[in-house]
Formats: C-alpha cells, sequence, structure tokens
C-alpha cells in the first residue's frame, strides 16, 4: 500500500506517538518519519506560549500534545540520518509543563536540558557522529513518590516506549538505540525493552529505582545494561521489595543485579547524572556511540 499527501502526513505523527506499528509489506522511508515534525510544529503555534516559541526557534518533535500533564517528544540532531540514536526517559513528576524549564524550576531536571546535554557530550567524544538524542516525554509520569511505589504507570509508558522503539528500528533499520532511563524512567525502559526490536542495543539507568527484573539478563541476553548511582542519591533507601502492584524490587545498581558501572565523579543526588561535568554524562554519550566506557575510576 501506498501512502501519499495527508494521509501520509497523519500517519507519520502516529508513528512519532507510537500509536501505531509500520505494516510489513512496505517499510517506509526515514524521511517519512520525520513529517511529524510540521504537524507538531502547528500544534505548538496553536498552543500559544511557550510552545510557539519551540517551533518559531525551529524546534523539531514527534509528539506534543497538551491533554492532561502534556506529552512530548523531542528530537536533537538528524533523526533522519542518525547511526546511533539514544532515547531519554524521565521519571516522577515530569509533565510537558516542566519539560523545559525543569520540575521546581530546576534546568538540569528538564528532559530538553538532559537531551541537549547529552547530544552535545556525544558531539564532544565524536564530532563525526551521526546521532541523535530524543527527550521522550511519552507517558504521564506518576504524580509522587506514593504513586511511584506501584507500577501501572511504568506499564502504561512501557507500551507507547515500545511503540516508538519498533517505529525506529522501521525508519532506521541500520541504527543502534541506546534507551537512558532516569529514577522510575528506568522502570520504564526496563519493562519496554523487553520485546523491544534488536536494535536496541544498550539500556542505562541513573538512580534507577527498578528495572521490571531483579537480573540484567532479564532485558535480553545479548543486551548491554549500565547503571549510575550516586552516592548521596537517595534512591538507595528505597526497599528492594516486589509485592503485587508495589514496589519494583532489585535496583540496577545493585551488584547482585548485574549491570555494568558507570562512573558517578561529579555526580550528586538524584538528578545531577547529565550535567556539564559530570563522568556519568561522558560515559553515558560513549554507550551511546560505541557501546564501551573509557577506564576511569568510579
Amino acid at each position: 500500500m501506498h501512502w501519499h499527501g495527508p494521509a501520509r502526513t497523519a500517519l507519520a505523527a502516529l508513528l512519532g506517538a507510537g500509536l501505531v506499528l509500520p505494516g510489513p509489506p512496505e517499510p517506509v522511508g526515514a524521511a517519512g518519519f520525520v513529517e511529524a515534525y510540521p504537524v507538531t510544529a502547528a500544534a505548538m503555534r496553536a498552543a500559544g506560549p511557550p510552545y510557539a516559541e519551540w517551533a518559531a526557534q525551529g524546534r523539531r518533535f514527534l509528539l506534543f500534545d497538551t491533554h492532561g500533564d502534556g506529552r512530548a517528544v523531542e528530537v536533537r540532531g538528524d533523526l533522519a540520518t542518525a547511526e546511533r540514536i539514544v532515547v531519554l526517559v524521565p521519571g516522577v513528576g515530569s509533565t510537558l509543563r516542566d519539560f523545559d524549564r525543569g520540575l521546581g524550576g530546576v534546568t538540569r531536571r528538564a528532559p530538553a536540558a538532559q537531551a541537549e546535554e547529552l547530544y552535545r557530550a556525544a558531539r564532544a567524544v565524536d564530532p563525526q557522529a551521526r546521532v541523535a538524542v530524543l527527550a521522550w516525554l511519552g507517558y504521564d509520569t506518576p504524580d509522587g513518590v506514593l504513586a511511584a511505589a506501584g507500577t501501572a504507570d511504568a506499564r502504561r509508558g512501557a507500551t507507547a516506549l515500545r511503540g516508538l522503539l519498533r517505529g525506529l528500528a522501521a525508519h532506521r533499520p541500520s541504527a543502534t538505540v541506546t534507551l537512558v532511563g532516569h529514577s522510575y524512567g528506568a522502570l520504564v525502559a526496563g519493562m519496554a525493552v523487553v520485546g523491544a526490536p534488536a536494535q536496541v542495543t544498550d539500556v542505562v539507568t541513573l538512580g534507577g529505582v527498578g528495572a521490571g527484573v531483579d537480573r540484567a539478563a532479564g532485558l535480553g541476553p545479548t543486551r548491554r545494561v549500565w547503571a549510575a548511582e550516586a552516592p548521596d542519591d537517595w534512591i538507595r533507601r528505597v526497599p528492594p521489595v516486589r509485592l503485587p502492584g508495589l514496589g519494583h524490587g532489585r535496583r540496577p545498581a545493585d551488584p547482585a543485579f548485574g549491570a555494568r558501572a558507570l562512573p558517578v565523579t561529579g555526580a550528586h543526588g538524584h538528578d545531577a547524572y547529565l550535567v556539564p561535568g559530570s563522568a556519568t554524562l561522558t560515559a553515558v554519550a560513549a554507550v551511546a556511540l560505541s557501546g564501551r566506557v573509557p577506564a576511569v575510576a568510579p
């Protein structure tokens, strides 16, 4: 089946949202995936400030939706030619309102800012790299710590994220994808990667509360799993319990989980992993580009 005009644009927008999957008879070209950009730009202009300014600045989104807490998927870099793709998954309390400014007005917590820092770090590691970084706020995050004790939001988020991953694999089959989940976002990433395409080669957790499994091997026998946890991250105090609908089991940074440890020099607290100067930021960029990190002191 061939798609033309408005039908093709609508399909691209739905793919970007992770709402439909490409049919097997005829893969859609990479350019078709980014046809969501003008659709989302129009939606941002219609939504008014501050979103209209985002469109005026030429920022590119696969998904933009103001309903409820809002959803957005922003792309840094050229997704149509990317050979390395990174998808950042935020955690508790992240909403469209805080997408740019950060939770509580703290910029380092903002998905958009984190994606920009990671994109810059990747280009610093390899200026010639064809890399794209997606700030993926494609689910309704838990509203607080108590809500985050359950798995319902993570399961819904994982379903949406898995749809995006399948869309990326269909449009960029030669590219590798690295999932980076922070806090509750690590749980979403872990659940999404089970059954995800083989193009998802690496899963990175930053202060992760869980990953949906108690051992790294449960995320796939060939996938590399990485974990960073700062010494003063409060997530260390979360008990590793798992009951029906409550608790997330062993944290990915627990040595018994079996993830590869990332350096955390320069990372402090729960939300300062992807900040300039942190060893974690550079290490995550290296993982995305090569699947390994330089030998450095943790």
